[in-house]
């Protein structure tokens, strides 16, 4: 038998070629390849990636930490683990790809590094997976939807978004209402968020797996309106429920009961409210008997109630009983640091309750919107996300995405940003600006600290750094 007969037959040659000729087939068939050793530092990447990851030779990626050429990349994690992740959808430059992750073992099984592989940069070829996963996704919102319709209270103070002065102060103050079962008022403009913050306060307190129940006192006729509070007893008038029927107190028993525009409340309920208030007892209409009911009461009003008490349409002993502890909560126009916060909760929240992809917006866009004078608050910004996003095609939205958006000929308000009167730029240069003068505000704000500045952006340490390179910024000797 000739050597390169035996060599054929040999179980660890084979095994040895069948690794080169996997590793020879799969680079030249995905798009992308890149490997690191056990401290995650890049040791090859093939020239088919270099466009993608925004190089221009290989020798710019090798040494270098593997997150600094792929943003929150997973290779490290398999470097460590020795656990494959063998499929995988990655963003990459605005871009989804399929990758497969796998780790590197000498000839002693020991875990020495891990490659990657690019299988596909479009993912036409996973149209029937993706679609799959997209009904799974949709019956998922569905079965979530439905939930909600429950009475509960979805919000917690997370989902309050903000650090500025008003909205902090807002959170302290609903924080320590939790903790006690007083009355709260809420007063703020029209879509400032009062019923988020009273869920956050019932969700925060010891009521909170009891029932969370909403009332728009604006919404109830007049006529209906005592029923509605205070339930009926059975054949109370003409074409009552011969059962009878609960009203809000007895079905918020135990828990929160939320009046929205309390300030529209006839003076003649105004009597009744005051009275389960003080004595914590309903008397149903039609009925002679008097039932207990354990209610924390939060109102919300975007109206002067002293002025309402002043002018005769609110009773002042109903305020003073509803204003135990007050929280006002700021328009956005007075939070507009927060925007970028805001912004990024809303959209996670519009993807999670639509078909949508999940959608970015840009410097630009947050430009356009803190010109904004914003009388509809964050009810209106919402409204002009979500809008905006119907009419996108790539789900990244832009400053002339949210102009087309924005009322014509509605008052904005200059920002930091806005250039003095002159001619007009390009549209890329204004851009560019509105991003580095966001990095030297982040730094400032960090005191130069690399990671806390990213994290205030919320994006990675090494995309910082590279941004910090596009516009020749010193980090400055605090970020050592």
């Amino acid at each position: 038998m000739s050597a390169s007969s035996a060599s054929i037959s040999d179980p660890a040659y084979l095994r040895a070629r069948a690794m080169e000729t996997l590793f020879e087939r799969l680079e030249k068939l995905c798009e992308g390849a890149i490997a690191i050793d056990r401290g995650g530092r890049v040791v090859y990447v093939n020239e088919k990636y270099l466009a993608a990851l925004g190089l221009k030779r290989t020798s710019e990626a090798i040494g270098r930490p593997i997150e600094e050429v792929i943003p929150n990349s997973l290779m490290r994690k398999v470097a460590e683990t020795g656990e494959p992740i063998l499929l995988d959808i990655m963003e990459l430059g605005g871009e989804q790809l399929v990758v497969t992750r796998m780790p590197i073992e000498d000839e002693n099984g020991t875990v020495i590094g891990a490659i990657g592989f690019v299988l596909y940069d479009r993912l036409e070829s996973l149209k029937p997976l993706l679609a799959r996963v997209a009904q799974l996704e949709s019956d998922l919102r569905l079965a979530r939807r439905q939930l909600s319709n429950a009475r509960a209270a979805r919000f917690t103070f997370a989902d309050y978004v903000g650090t500025t002065p008003g909205i902090a102060q807002a959170k302290q103050l609903a924080s320590r209402a939790a903790r006690q079962s007083v009355t709260v008022l809420l007063t703020g403009e029209t879509g400032t968020g009062k019923e988020m913050l009273a869920q956050a306060i019932h969700n925060a307190s010891s009521r909170a797996e009891k029932p969370f129940v909403s009332v728009n006192v604006a919404a109830i006729p007049d006529t209906l309106i005592e029923s509605e509070f205070f339930g009926t007893a059975p054949g109370a008038y003409t074409g009552a429920d011969r059962r009878g029927r609960e009203g809000k107190f007895r079905i918020a028993d135990g828990g929160t009961l939320f009046l929205d525009e309390i300030g529209e409340m006839p003076l003649q309920l105004q009597a009744k409210l005051l009275r389960v208030l003080q004595e914590r007892e309903i008397e149903p209409l039609g009925s002679d008997k008097i039932s207990k009911v354990d209610v924390r009461v939060v109102a919300a009003t975007n109206v002067d109630l002293r002025k309402r008490v002043s002018d005769g349409a609110f009773r002042p002993d109903l305020y003073y009983r509803l204003n135990v502890l007050s929280i006002d909560l700021p328009p956005l126009r007075q939070s507009l640091d927060d925007l970028p916060d805001i912004c990024a909760r809303l959209l996670e929240d519009i993807s999670a309750s639509g078909d949508y992809v999940k959608a970015k917006i840009t410097p630009s866009a947050l430009s356009a919107l803190a010109r904004y004078d914003w009388p509809g608050n964050v009810r209106e910004l919402r409204n002009i996300l979500e809008r905006a996003l119907i009419l996108s095609d790539s789900g990244r939205l832009t400053g002339e995405d949210v102009a087309r958006i924005l009322p014509v000929g509605s008052e904005v308000r200059p920002t930091a940003f806005e250039r003095p009167a002159g001619p007009v730029v390009p549209y890329a240069e204004a851009e560019a600006e509105f991003e580095k003068h966001t990095l030297e505000q982040a730094l400032a704000a960090s005191n130069g600290q690399i990671s806390e500045a990213a994290r205030m952006l919320r994006i990675s340490r090494a995309t910082f750094y590279k941004k910090l390179a596009k516009f020749g910024l010193a980090a400055g000797p605090a970020s050592v």
